[in-house]
């Protein structure tokens, strides 16, 4: 009896442990993108099931990469639409706008269609590019987390936005940055 108090008191103290690690540790792991690094390579299947390469996009023109949670949903379909609505002025910024979700290439159709989305949206179910990225999920991992990366020609990140809530200041500080950068 001793001997399984002690194994569940162990128990208990491992997964304290890890949620306590997980709510409150600041540390990165390697795998996180910061300002200064060379875009991470990878291919994933586009909204057409086709294969995109992030390498075919270097070199050609600026790149805002924005990960969000979930097709259709309300801070997803205000932020794609945000994107959307300015697509001329980013168009005038020589800038490629791309969104991942691990949402299926179907559900990618299904959005763009519903709100005319004129950009590629790329399915990432296995995360890969998210954690190339090192974009971290709130909530206990249970909401995959919304982050923006504007990425200059050569390939270079120049700026990172990170916020779940407040999805359409994802537009504003991509077009801010790009101005700056012209």
């Amino acid at each position: 009896m001793t001997l399984s108090l002690l194994t569940n008191n162990k128990s208990i103290l491992l997964i304290f442990m890890a949620l306590f690690n997980s709510l409150f540790s600041k540390g990165q792991d390697s795998t996180t993108l910061n300002i200064g690094d060379k875009v991470p390579s990878f291919e994933l299947v586009d909204d057409k099931d086709q294969l995109f390469s992030i390498n075919d996009q270097t070199g050609v023109k600026n790149m805002v990469i924005y990960f969000y949670p979930k097709d259709d949903t309300p801070g997803c379909t205000k932020e794609a639409c945000g994107f959307r609505d300015e697509i001329e002025i980013f168009n005038e910024l020589d800038a490629l706008i791309i969104g991942i979700s691990s949402d299926s290439p179907e559900s990618h159709r299904d959005f763009k269609k519903k709100y005319d989305l004129p950009f590629t949206l790329l399915s990432d179910p296995e995360n890969i590019a998210r954690n190339l990225f090192g974009v971290k999920g709130d909530l206990f991992g249970m909401i995959p987390g919304r982050v923006t990366f504007i990425i200059d020609k050569n390939g270079i990140v120049l700026y990172i936005y990170n916020s779940q809530s407040n999805a359409t200041k994802h537009v504003e500080e991509s077009l801010r940055i790009l101005k700056e950068l012209k």
